[in-house]
């Protein structure tokens, strides 16, 4: 029987340790990027991986084989053994002293197969699996990343990892991450070999904002009042649910739109109007309020920047949409589809030049102002989580853990395949009691579905992206 999230297991942990480069590297420093040390990525993002037993690895330790491949992997990754220090104007800084990236092995008195649907976001017990260390979570001088390997009873195990989001973003955690597996297979060199060169996405000199950027517009005194008096009201009790929107409920969404975005949006474009206008609703927000839809973009593939393969920086955008909350509530969905698609128009060269300048002139605002009435949606299923491979072959689940890993009112997309093949999506969200409930039945209207279905039904997984 599957275990219920209300459940618990016991866990014995061995004491953490400092894992440095297996080499000696370079000592020396190095800036991050202009997009890097943003305020608004100053936090720590976790990750989780669950693998089933592999008899082909002749019951070997994960743990220590992964602890081994990691110093291995740090010989090419040595920043992210490093401690971050602070300079003139917020600018943040590695230096790479090697003091190590904090490892912990546990294990766990459970089985794979009992934890059933529960290792998807929205997972309940994420911070045992990733416990938190003292002294790691801060962004100067701390460990940039933290990492447990669980194993369980049936011979499986869990890989967890925390790592600081000023030194990537997904694409180049993965790149990390597939490093440490074939070096845990073998290899003595990554087959992708890592590239620095932040100053590829440094501010210009001098720097100058040529575009719009309202994902960085800041609250006034006045929003600041209003989230206040939103934050006392609702911020006490709220609750974490994940959704899953397969080709039936998808499908059902799509008949709300208009012909001309029927084929011409994404699913995560078309999910994410979605949710953004069922939780504007559910939260009944002031119909003349400003609210702020932000969504992550990729740069990697952006013509003029030239980025390199290797990569392994933060290469996003964070374009952002301001409406009033009445205007997207009471227009049709095609309303915000075509906001979201002018504003993902808008991400080009100059405007992600624009973008590193302006951090620069204005202190490295973050893009989360206006708190509530704020909503961040990111779609984390291609990145790669679901490929990383240590030796027992590509995990049940790789993703995020559901929103209780964001410090922000955010949505972070994953994809799953049901036992009929389908691609389902995952939306975990959080909301006060009151609002969620609200939230369902928005959502049962769009997605003409029994809303029981839609966040309680059981979702057999088969396999991963």
């Amino acid at each position: 029987m599957p275990l219920s999230s209300s459940l618990s297991f016991p866990i014995r942990r061995k004491e953490p340790e400092l894992v440095m480069p297996a080499k000696a590297v370079p000592r020396e420093i190095k800036e991050l990027s202009d997009i890097d040390d943003q305020q608004g990525l100053r936090f720590h993002a976790p990750t989780i991986m669950y693998y089933r037993k592999n008899p082909r690895m002749g019951g070997k330790n994960p743990a220590r084989l992964i602890r081994d491949a990691l110093a291995k992997a740090l010989v090419y990754y040595y920043p992210y053994a490093g401690r971050l220090i602070e300079g003139a104007n917020k600018k943040l800084i590695v230096d790479c002293n090697s003091e190590g990236v904090v490892f912990m092995e546990a294990e766990a008195d459970v089985r794979l197969e009992e934890l059933g649907n529960t290792i998807l976001p929205v997972c309940p017990y994420w911070e045992e699996l990733l416990c938190d260390v003292p002294g790691s979570k801060g962004i100067v001088g701390c460990p940039l990343m933290l990492i447990q390997v669980t194993r369980l009873m049936c011979g499986g195990f869990t890989f967890a990892i925390r790592i600081n989001h000023t030194m990537s973003d997904g694409f180049g955690l993965v790149m990390f991450l597939n490093a440490i597996g074939e070096m845990a297979q073998g290899a003595s060199v990554p087959s992708l070999l890592p590239v620095w060169q932040r100053e590829l996405l440094k501010a210009r000199s001098p720097p100058h904002i040529t575009r719009l950027h309202h994902e960085y517009d800041e609250s006034s005194e006045e929003d600041n009042n209003y989230c206040t008096h939103m934050n006392a009201e609702e911020d006490e009790d709220t609750i974490n649910k994940s959704f899953f929107l397969g080709p039936k409920e998808i499908g059902a969404i799509r008949k709300h739109l208009p012909p001309p975005f029927i084929q011409s949006c994404s699913t995560f474009v078309i999910v994410a109007a979605c949710i953004w206008k069922c939780r504007t609703i559910a939260l009944q927000v002031d119909p003349e309020e400003l609210i702020r839809l932000t969504f992550s973009m990729s740069l990697r593939n952006i013509r003029g920047l030239d980025l390199p393969s290797g990569y392994y920086g933060n290469a996003i955008a964070i374009p952002g949409v301001v409406t009033k909350a009445k205007t997207l509530c009471d227009n049709e969905p095609g309303y915000v589809l075509g906001l979201l698609k002018e504003a993902k128009s808008r991400v080009d060269e100059e405007y992600v030049r624009s973008m590193t300048d302006l951090m620069v002139i204005k202190g490295r605002p973050s893009f989360f102002a206006w708190k509530w009435r704020d909503y961040f949606v990111s779609d984390l299923s291609r990145v790669g989580f679901g490929e990383v491979d240590f030796g027992w072959g590509n995990p049940v689940y790789g993703g995020t853990v559901g929103v209780g890993g964001s410090m922000y009112p955010s949505t972070l997309f994953t994809r799953i395949r049901n036992e009929k093949g389908e691609e389902v999506i995952v939306v975990p969200i959080e909301l006060p009691t009151a609002a969620m409930k609200r939230f369902q039945d928005e959502l049962k209207k769009f997605a003409q579905w029994p809303v029981e279905d839609l966040c309680g039904r059981s979702v057999m997984i088969t396999s991963k992206f």
